[in-house]
């Protein structure tokens, strides 16, 4: 059903914009006025939750009537041609993080806020009445007044030109849709730097933060415009780039065009106790977001069915960017491997996904497209391929002539295959259809056939009941030997086996660097050749066959049973990489075996078998010589020795905790997480969980924040378990950005599961209430599919969610998790003899 976007009735050219925040009475008053040409007499403009008081054209007043349920004002202008329409209006200031909205932090023991907004993807309507799609470019001139006292900081888009009677005016920006206009005001401090060729920089915070955690950010966001003008050949396009940390704050972070908004965890830490994997987060959030100023707001997508584009390339430039300014975090093994590659993989094999390019109109439906492991990861894996396929110097080219040709307007994917087609004899666009406009993605199946010749086929991959519909992709293949660069055909015979391996001198590998969106399933005697010769092999080679083998096993095309016993093969390595991917495959045993059984307890002393060597060479403490490697593994093997009830870990740990008790912060980074766990799961003296409870609501630092977040929920206490569900609700606790959280992790604990689930089921009126209209909203779904694997939890899972299966937003999710469960319910059921045998043999 083709719905009539409001772009065309009304193309809006430039708006006048004066917004006044009472933050006192929560209410927002103003005048959108907007001038552009109206293409149909009647014209449709965007609001929601909105009253609107008049509207006039030319100064006189016209006839308008509001529907709510459209979220629009209709306007009777009785004329076509250019216009200049007047709409006051007024608003409630609501909390729940879209559209103009306070941020709330404490300071010195008062709660204070600070305003910011969120408008992506269709909040600007709640701001101010505008034609809110992504089409509808315009430039903005924007004047700010609020209930100012002394010592506040306003901000937006771009610089302000003066202040008069309390009015903030703001230069008029560049074209630009409304869903990236942004401005903030409150009590901020700020760090300003400038570009080599003059471009002003800023990080912004709130000042219950220390001047440090500003810096790392800084200096990030300084080089990450400095390589992004380089790379693009492209100008940045505004005169500033302020990064902005809200308090509270729904993703991770927004791409607003010269002020981008984060989460405070994306944006701030402390220099002196931060990881390599946090501060690798959060140049790699803050290089996303910086990528975006090109791509997504300098060209923007003509509509949300072309969501991809802006951000599956901007997660791919985030590793390139970060990778070229520090080039030692080697994050595309230590970041993208281990979390794009897996996320995508895993949640594009179950049947019923999205594919990368979704056709969307309803708004709710819209937000729900911003599904991270499809959306990101793998659009990020598409990008990847193509540019292994081009070289940097052509997919540089390609950028420029795109950029050149589309900028301050909109494109579409089409248009990006077509840029990049200038530059290569490879049709780029039709290779990517076949992996953007179908879901899924295929298995290679590398086999020796009867007649001595080596076939390779491809078929849709699925974990769970998958509907075969012929699917082809054309893949590249990757191959250590003779073989095509793309395979687009269901089979092909590359010839005698024998040949090709004493051509190559080695084992036969596919997709060599796990760069390409597939996974290979080998038979028996080219899987032996490959694990004769491991030591060979590289980390990055060793991870995926890790993880295609889990995969494997997920689909039944293998057994769980065949894993085990190749896993300790993998446990001495010194490669923090195939250390990630040993334990992301032991993990998947944990939902074979009940909580406190016999057959867990075989399992934990599995877990201590692949992690005892290691956790003794690594101990808690970081060490001069510790290599990279170490100290990542470091905190990887610590969790799987806790898990196995390593009693001489237990103890150690116990141990740094009683040494740091007066100033728990000060642990270093990498470890604290598992000091605070082990002491709540193994010593958890009266009164520790409401320590570290109150604790988290008074320190600022995201990531200490975070780690006492994982302590208390992994209490045993039942009655502990039921406060902290009672505080679910009260936000003074739990702040609703980070709640999401704090019901996993609960609901994750075994003795947490029935409390979480009965909290999720009994408040979900709330809920949808508190957080509904924000884009990680289904996410609650997703993270309660990963827990459950029971029949009875299933039949549970259906009976709440199948009833709201028809609620925009939230059916694909549904309908996904209950096969995910359904799935899992049935390979536990099958194979739980054979692999609780297997882990007792090992």
């Amino acid at each position: 059903m083709s719905v009539k976007h409001f772009y065309e009735t009304f193309h809006p050219e430039h708006y006048d914009l004066f917004i006044d925040v009472d933050r006192e009475k929560k209410t927002i008053t103003g005048t959108s006025t907007i001038t552009g040409e109206a293409l149909e007499d009647t014209i449709l403009v965007n609001q929601k939750y909105m009253k609107i008081a008049s509207v006039k054209e030319d100064g006189k007043d016209v006839p308008f009537t509001v529907d709510d349920d459209k979220e629009a004002i209709k306007i009777d202008l009785g004329k076509t041609g250019t216009v200049t329409v007047a709409i006051a209006y007024s608003a409630p200031l609501t909390d729940t993080m879209m559209g103009i909205y306070p941020s709330y932090y404490m300071l010195d023991g008062v709660k204070k806020q600070i305003i910011g907004t969120q408008f992506e993807t269709t909040a600007a309507r709640q701001a101010f009445p505008c034609v809110d799609e992504p089409e509808a470019k315009a430039t903005f001139s924007l004047a700010i007044k609020y209930d100012e006292h002394e010592g506040e900081t306003t901000i937006a888009n771009m610089p302000e030109i003066k202040v008069e009677n309390g009015v903030h005016y703001f230069e008029k920006s560049v074209r630009m849709p409304s869903y990236l206009v942004a401005f903030a005001f409150g009590e901020l401090q700020s760090k300003l730097t400038e570009t080599k060729d003059g471009v002003k920089v800023g990080v912004f915070a709130t000042k219950a933060h220390k001047a440090k955690e500003l810096d790392f950010a800084l200096d990030i966001a300084k080089r990450a415009i400095e390589f992004y003008e380089e790379f693009y050949q492209t100008k940045y396009p505004l005169a500033h780039s302020w990064q902005l940390a809200l308090p509270d704050f729904s993703a991770g972070a927004m791409e607003n065009w010269g002020l981008v908004t984060y989460r405070e965890a994306a944006i701030l830490l402390d220099p002196d106790n931060a990881t390599v994997e946090q501060k690798g987060y959060v140049a790699s959030v803050i290089t996303h977001e910086l990528a975006h100023q090109w791509f997504g707001d300098l060209v923007t997508m003509k509509w949300w069915d072309d969501l991809w584009l802006n951000e599956s390339f901007a997660n791919m430039m985030m590793y390139l960017s970060v990778d070229a300014m520090e080039p030692s975090w080697d994050v595309w093994n230590n970041m993208y491997q281990i979390s794009e590659v897996p996320s995508a993989l895993n949640r594009d094999a179950t049947d019923g996904v999205q594919s990368v390019h979704v056709n969307v109109e309803h708004p709710a439906d819209i937000d729900s497209l911003f599904d991270g492991a499809i959306v990101y990861a793998k659009g990020s894996r598409m990008l990847v391929m193509v540019r292994k396929l081009l070289g940097d110097d052509a997919l540089r080219k390609g950028l420029k002539y795109y950029f050149d040709n589309h900028k301050f307007g909109n494109a579409t994917g089409d248009d990006l295959w077509n840029a990049l087609s200038t530059v290569t004899d490879l049709d780029i666009g039709k290779i990517m259809h076949t992996w953007l406009d179908q879901p899924g993605y295929p298995v290679v199946s590398a086999r020796v056939a009867d007649n001595g010749h080596l076939l390779l086929s491809q078929k849709q991959f699925f974990v769970g009941e998958g509907k075969e519909v012929g699917r082809t992709w054309a893949i590249p293949l990757n191959a250590n030997f003779k073989a095509p660069q793309i395979m687009t055909e269901q089979e092909v015979d590359l010839g005698d086996y024998k040949t090709l391996r004493a051509e190559a001198g080695h084992a036969l590998r596919l997709n060599v660097g796990n760069s390409s969106h597939f996974i290979v399933n080998y038979d028996g005697t080219l899987m032996a050749d490959i694990m004769n010769d491991l030591s060979s092999l590289k980390p990055v080679d060793e991870l995926q066959l890790l993880q295609d083998l889990g995969l494997l096993a997920e689909g039944k095309q293998i057994s769980y049973a065949e894993i085990v016993p190749l896993l300790p093969k993998f446990a001495g390595s010194k490669s923090n990489i195939v250390i990630n991917s040993l334990f992301s495959s032991a993990r998947q045993l944990r939902k074979f075996v009940t909580p406190n059984s016999a057959e867990e307890k075989n399992l934990k002393s599995f877990f201590n078998q692949l992690s005892a060597k290691q956790v003794e060479r690594l101990g808690w403490e970081v060490k001069a010589d510790d290599s990279s490697a170490d100290l990542q593994m470091r905190p990887i093997e610590l969790s799987a020795a806790l898990y196995a009830d390593n009693a001489a870990a237990i103890a150690a740990g116990h141990e740094i905790f009683v040494k740091y008790q007066d100033d728990l912060s000060t642990i270093e980074a990498s470890v604290r997480p598992y000091v605070l766990i082990n002491e709540v799961k193994n010593y958890n003296e009266a009164g520790l969980v409401a320590r570290l409870i109150k604790e988290y609501q008074t320190v600022v630092d995201p990531y200490y924040k975070a780690d006492l977040l994982s302590a208390v929920t992994s209490t045993k206490n039942i009655d502990e378990i039921k406060q902290i569900v009672t505080d679910f609700e009260d936000a003074d606790v739990i702040k609703p950005q980070d709640l999401r959280t704090w019901y996993y992790n609960i609901l994750a604990n075994p003795l947490g599961e029935q409390a979480a689930w009965d909290w999720l089921r009994d408040q979900w009126s709330w809920l949808e209430k508190t957080v509904g209209g924000d884009m990680e909203f289904t996410t609650y779904i997703t993270v309660t599919s990963r827990v459950f694997h029971t029949p009875e939890r299933l039949a549970e899972f259906k009976a709440f969610f199948e009833p709201k299966v028809d609620q925009p937003g939230l059916g694909r999710e549904i309908n996904m998790d209950t096969r995910v469960i359904a799935t899992k319910a049935d390979l536990v059921e099958a194979e739980k003899a054979a692999v609780n045998q297997a882990i007792k043999e090992a």
